[in-house]
C-alpha cells in the first residue's frame, strides 16, 4: 500500500484515551467522495495495545474543522484487546458512501482502562494490501 503524507489521518499516532486524529482532512468542498470508484482507507496498529478492553474508530464527518456539529459517517465496531496487535488491520477497508461534508477525520473510542501503549497509523490510500 502506499501512504501519501497529505492523507494521513495518523502518523504513528499514541492513542491512550479517547481522541481524535491527529490530521483533519481537508476535501474543499462538501461532496460525497465515497460514490464511484471506492476510495480505499487503512487503519493499522503500529504499536500493540495494553489495558483497555476494546477500540472503536469512527469516520467523522462535518462543515467546520472544529468539528462542533461532527456526524459519524461509518464506525468499526468494538475490537478487542487480544486483537490489537501490531499489524492488524480494522475492518473499514473504504471510505463509505455518504461522507458528504467537507472535513473528515477519525475519533478512536476507548473502552477500559486507558492504554499506555498502543498505536495506529491511518490514511487514504491508493489501495490495501491484504493481511494474511
Amino acid at each position: 500500500m502506499i501512504l501519501d503524507k497529505e492523507a494521513l489521518f495518523s502518523d504513528d499516532q499514541a492513542v491512550t484515551a479517547d481522541a481524535a486524529s491527529t490530521n483533519v482532512i481537508d476535501l474543499g468542498v462538501a461532496r460525497d467522495i465515497g460514490k464511484g470508484m471506492p476510495v480505499p482507507l487503512l487503519i493499522q496498529v503500529t504499536e500493540d495495545f495494553d489495558n483497555l478492553t476494546s477500540l472503536k474508530v469512527l469516520v467523522q464527518v462535518d462543515d467546520n474543522e472544529g468539528f462542533s456539529s461532527a456526524t459519524v459517517a461509518a464506525e468499526t465496531g468494538a475490537i478487542l484487546l487480544a486483537d490489537l496487535k501490531e499489524g492488524y488491520q480494522f475492518p473499514l477497508a473504504y471510505v463509505p458512501n455518504g461522507v458528504d461534508e467537507r472535513y473528515v477525520r477519525l475519533n478512536y473510542d476507548v473502552t477500559g482502562t486507558a492504554p499506555t501503549s498502543g498505536k495506529v497509523t491511518a490514511g487514504l490510500t491508493l489501495g490495501n494490501q491484504a493481511s494474511f
